[in-house]
């Protein structure tokens, strides 16, 4: 039997977004400068969280949810180019740094880490000589290190006062983004297309029966000889684009590296296959939410999951636990069709008794006929937030 939030509310929620005249979707692929930052904060994270569990058998208090890149200098042209002033990625926040005698190699952990997420997801770039990392890591309070320590029955108590969010289903327009995206920059697609680079944009408009997609798209100089040689490539992905938007319901204007000039005299074109080497700088929690898109006419925490530790730090969490209930109640609870999901912590409270739970449903039932299993799945979902950590580990939970 679970134990209920202190406050739990089940209500009707208006129209489903896809029933709406306008929707605004967006995300940032792997190789943008922001979800580069929330990878390697994250990667860092994980990297504490192995040294931890080898050298100590648990996981220490730690948060490096904090990271800054700053974009480098890079001259590109046709055939080739050189980074003339590397990437700097700064890793900053608060983490165990020594047990006793044993000291933990926290720099050492952040380049490491860094470094091999960047070598396999940015073919182009080289993680030793174009990027520079910093580890600007201090220990934490002590009343968070505490905090961390202490157990209600077993269960970690809240890092924070905070919030998560979540909903389901996605849209159409809201899949579409997030494959395309995922197409784009997996890895058998980077193999067959070198000439593309990861770092890419997508911006994804329905207003009415129009359909507008905005891709920006860094190209790989090495790989794209001539002028005409990187024309083709944009119309080939161009055409791709719009052979994926044909699934969706009305006409499409689809749009390829549109600050393009048309002498050809400033393009899209990159040293490494990311912006950060010249043209733009990154944050964490600057980019995707947990569910991968940023969707402004949708409920969105601004909390930053991407390195906050994974026991006790309701940030991250609470957000992945919202997403779970919202997912969870469309496809369990007969007739609703559209939910969504709010979760409110209290700092120093047991982490699966939020201060407030709220689920919003669209369905075509009376509450009160399905408001018990929703309850019901509310708690499931939080009775399970100690072995969170796990999955959070193993990489089966979407964060950016």
């Amino acid at each position: 039997m679970t134990e209920a939030p202190q406050r739990i509310v089940i209500r009707s929620s208006g129209s489903a977004p896809w029933e709406s005249d306008v929707e605004i979707v967006e995300r940032k692929g792997i190789g943008h400068p922001d979800t580069m930052c929330d990878a390697l904060a994250e990667e860092f994270s994980r990297a504490l969280c192995e040294f931890y569990l080898e050298r100590f058998g648990t996981i220490l208090h730690h948060n490096v949810d904090k990271a800054l890149l700053r974009g480098g200098s890079a001259s590109a042209h046709f055939g080739g180019g050189e980074v003339l002033e590397p990437i700097d990625v700064y890793l900053a926040g608060r983490a165990v740094t020594q047990v006793g005698d044993i000291r933990v190699p926290v720099e050492q952990l952040a380049i490491d880490s860094a470094r091999s997420w960047l070598e396999t997801h940015l073919h182009a770039l080289d993680p030793v000589r174009h990027v520079r990392i910093h580890c600007l890591v201090r220990p934490g309070s002590v009343a968070l290190s505490t905090l961390f320590g202490r157990r209600d029955d077993e269960v970690p108590l809240a890092n924070d006062t905070s919030f998560g969010v979540g909903f389901a289903p996605l849209s159409a327009l809201e899949q579409f983004t997030l494959r395309l995206e995922q197409e784009l920059d997996s890895p058998d697609f980077i193999r067959e297309h070198p000439s593309h680079g990861e770092d890419v944009k997508i911006m994804a408009v329905r207003a009415g029966p129009r359909l507008s997609v905005t891709l920006a798209r860094a190209f790989v100089a090495a790989h794209v000889p001539t002028l005409s040689a990187y024309a083709s490539e944009k119309q080939a992905l161009e055409t791709m684009v719009r052979r994926a938007a044909a699934t969706l319901p009305g006409e499409a204007e689809i749009r390829v590296n549109a600050a393009d000039s048309l002498d050809g005299s400033d393009i899209y074109l990159t040293v490494t296959g990311t912006s950060a080497e010249s043209g733009d700088d990154g944050e964490v929690g600057r980019g995707n939410r947990a569910n991968g898109l940023i969707t402004p006419f949708r409920p969105m925490s601004l909390e930053a999951l991407a390195g906050k530790n994974p026991v006790n730090h309701v940030g991250k969490l609470y957000n992945i636990a919202a997403r779970r209930i919202a997912e969870q109640v469309v496809s369990e609870v007969t007739n609703v069709v559209a939910a969504d999901c709010q979760l409110v912590s209290r700092i120093g409270a047991p982490i699966t008794r939020p201060e407030f739970a709220s689920v919003s449903v669209r369905t075509t039932d009376d509450l009160a006929k399905i408001r018990p299993r929703v309850e019901e799945i509310v708690g499931e979902c939080l009775v399970e937030l100690p072995k969170l950590w796990r999955r959070v580990l193993d990489g089966a939970e979407r964060l950016y």
